[in-house]
């Protein structure tokens, strides 16, 4: 594998703009060759000043990117060091903590007295902190590595481009700078990391799994981004497809030649909401592998746990395991109808009851992790008003507004199956399949009300009007389109034509500007396109995938967001049945939400580079007290003997802050660099308009935002 290659694969994906250039740098090597003068034309002379000229200014910009990645190095030790002191901090408090309320419960049991609940909780919340606390070390510990394989890969990319440079140019200029400048660069000879990255282990598996080495180190190991699955995982994907193919094939040979003697757009209404199910999850492993693919961190982004999570054959094999019980589900009610005997409609029944049986199943058996996970998320999503929201809340209650019809098909399958079936007689005193428009408005409205109450809360906790209370204005649009529609549709017998219902003109309107709304909302706040000065028109500056993806996402979105003007038309002209239009518009609708969540993610992604957010920060003390804590105190931790030394200094706000001389002296690769530092023989720190706004960047991360002129400290 080609270093390029190798490099992209291993890197991390929120600190890219980090690393050494090792690609530009190559094609400036392949250029300067190409472009060198012929020496039979120009001359010996000509030739060597292009090289002399090269040679400077292709060192020169060896020596801009060291002094980035010794910046960057250094900033996220002192990070990591910061880290280190209050993960100890907490732990040393867990500690006694936990042995004084063990003390107080050995005493009560001694004396014979029966505990109380308070005793219960305060039990349990011990063992929540000690859960948060090894959370906590290991998102730690993923930082750690994440830092050691930065100091590897860009040591090794300034190793591989100075020796490319030497043989291409036939010099030794780039041996002579890999052992003047990179090999004494702080960013590879500092070891505070690999010290770190052994205390975070000894006390990990001292303190939080009483020694067990094996267990915790079982624990605290990441696999790659990019991990391949196991074979036997690829073997059951394959499987399932093919079984799907085959009964695909059956089902439709089938319909050709059983006649069904039932109503069958009940079993169309039922099939085709878990089919949706079905795509969604497909679709949504083709969502993994791209995010994988193309370095979008959506493990960090959904806050999942990096050592246990789905890959993308796992979504596939889950989808074409259900998709092969659903083609099974089909088959079965088609030749049940063949027996008047047996009621060919326990068939869907049966299908899905297996699939909410499958989610609610408590055992820790297949995905339970993944399952608990989508199980809660569901619970924040119900009481969206009364529990703060997190990306993956609004994320999936996004993915739930590209679900009505599942929602509404549910709603049938429930009715049918009280109602219809026949299970009491006279027990209803209406059939599903003549719509109940009201219940059907609340609950097409319930995906959007989700979101709205979201939405709500977020504003609550942030006081920020916009984006929040503009959001919520958007998913507001969505009742008036579902209440107008119901109008006209309880209306429709009241008129000898749609178009003399003045409501059926209201219903046009709200669904037009919904439908505006939706689609300026997706372009420009989800996917944070729309930019005129970015250098691809309409995009933005920054961009994951190939240009042509965002331009036929975009026509895409638009299409799909007004493509309902077209089935109203055929719909309300009799051209086509609703229920036709309806299963070709939902798996279409699906389609559009896998591609938003491409660019939504990404979008999100990008936001944590400009962040350079690569792991979750978690912590056992809640959010009110993080705030209130003093800085002062995190100082104190840090001036400790074997810290980064930091300078106090008195601030307005309190906050932390580098020392000047203190970096200079980490940043600066030899001590005769920093010798003759003021004489630009060194980095240049002062100089450089790049170099000064990586200083500012540095300084505002640790707190310093007095927005004052002195650029050059750090």
């Amino acid at each position: 594998m080609r270093f390029t290659e190798h490099l992209g694969a291993h890197l991390t994906p929120e600190w890219r703009k980090q690393y050494i250039k090792y690609e530009e740098l190559k094609i400036l090597l392949y250029d300067a060759q190409e472009e060198s003068p012929d020496p039979e034309v120009a001359g010996e002379a000509m030739v060597e000043r292009h090289f002399a000229r090269f040679e400077e200014k292709f060192l020169k910009l060896c020596e801009k990117e060291l002094t980035k990645i010794n910046t960057f190095f250094s900033e996220k030790e002192a990070e990591a060091m910061r880290r280190f002191a209050q993960l100890t901090d907490e732990l040393r408090q867990v500690d006694s903590q936990t042995v004084a309320n063990s003390a107080a419960l050995r005493r009560r049991r001694s004396s014979m007295f029966i505990l109380d609940n308070s005793e219960v909780k305060v039990a349990k919340s011990d063992r929540r902190k000690v859960s948060d606390l090894k959370l906590a070390f290991s998102e730690f510990y993923l930082s750690l590595i994440l830092l050691q394989n930065y100091q590897k890969l860009n040591f090794t990319g300034f190793r591989k481009i100075l020796k490319k440079y030497d043989k291409m140019m036939k010099s030794t200029r780039g041996a002579e700078f890999r052992v003047a400048k990179v090999e004494p660069a702080p960013f590879y000879t500092n070891k505070h990391v690999d010290n770190l990255i052994l205390e975070t282990e000894t006390s990990y598996i001292n303190d939080l799994e009483e020694g067990n080495r094996q267990k915790a180190m079982n624990k605290l190991r990441v696999p790659p981004l990019g991990a391949k699955g196991t074979n036997w995982t690829t073997f059951r994907m394959g499987l399932f497809s093919g079984i799907f193919l085959v009964l695909l094939m059956l089902i439709v040979l089938a319909g050709i030649f059983i006649p069904i003697h039932e109503d069958c757009w009940p079993a169309v209404r039922m099939y085709r909401g878990m089919f949706l199910i079905i795509l969604h999850i497909f679709l949504l492993g083709l969502n993994t592998y791209g995010w994988r693919k193309c370095g979008v961190n959506h493990v960090l982004i959904f806050e999942l746990d990096p050592r246990n999570n789905l890959s993308h054959e796992d979504f596939i094999e889950m989808s074409m395991f259900f998709a092969d019980l659903w083609g099974i589900s089909i088959l079965g009610f088609i030749y049940l109808s063949l027996w008047p005997s047996v009621p060919s409609y326990i068939s869907p029944l049966i299908l899905a009851g297996f699939m909410l049986a499958f989610l609610l199943n408590p055992t820790k058996t297949m995905n339970h992790r993944a399952r608990f996970w989508l199980l809660r998320i569901l619970a924040h999503i119900l009481v969206a008003p009364f529990h703060a929201v997190g990306f993956a809340d609004f994320w999936l209650a996004d993915q739930l507004n590209s679900l009505t019809t599942v929602l509404l098909d549910m709603e049938f399958l429930i009715c049918y199956y009280i109602c219809e079936v026949g299970w009491v007689q006279n027990q209803c005193y209406y059939r599903c399949n003549t719509y109940s428009y009201f219940a059907r408005a609340i609950v097409a409205c319930l995906p959007a009300w989700f979101r709205f109450a979201q939405c709500l809360r977020r504003y609550r906790d942030t006081r920020q009007a916009f984006p929040h209370l503009v959001n919520a204005g958007k998913y507001s649009t969505t009742f008036f389109v579902v209440i107008f529609a119901s109008l006209v549709s309880t209306t429709i017998d009241d008129y000898a034509h749609f178009y003399q219902n003045p409501l059926f003109y209201i219903w046009m309107l709200s669904a037009f500007i919904s439908s505006c709304y939706t689609l300026t909302w997706d372009l420009k706040m989800d996917w944070g396109l729309l930019e005129i000065s970015a250098e691809s028109k309409l995009l933005r500056k920054e961009i994951v995938y190939w240009d042509k993806y965002y331009y036929f996402a975009m026509v895409e979105d638009f299409l799909l967001r007004f493509i309902w003007t077209v089935s109203v038309s055929l719909e309300l002209l009799g051209a086509v049945h609703g229920d036709i239009l309806r299963s070709i518009l939902a798996p279409l609708e699906v389609f559009r939400r896998f591609v938003w969540n491409f660019f939504r993610l990404e979008n999100e992604h990008l936001n944590n580079c400009g962040q350079f957010r690569a792991v979750r920060d978690i912590s056992i003390k809640p959010d009110k007290e993080k705030e209130e804590e003093n800085p002062k105190r995190v100082e104190d931790m840090m001036d400790d003997e074997g810290q980064v030394p930091l300078r106090k200094h008195k601030e307005s706000r309190g906050e932390v802050r580098f020392d000047e001389t203190y970096l200079r002296q980490r940043i600066t690769s030899s001590e005769e660099d920093q010798e003759n530092k003021n004489n630009s023989s060194g980095f240049e720190l002062s100089n450089g308009p790049e170099i000064r706004n990586t200083a500012v960047r540095i300084r505002f991360q640790l707190g310093d935002d007095d927005g004052g002129n002195n650029e050059a400290e750090v």
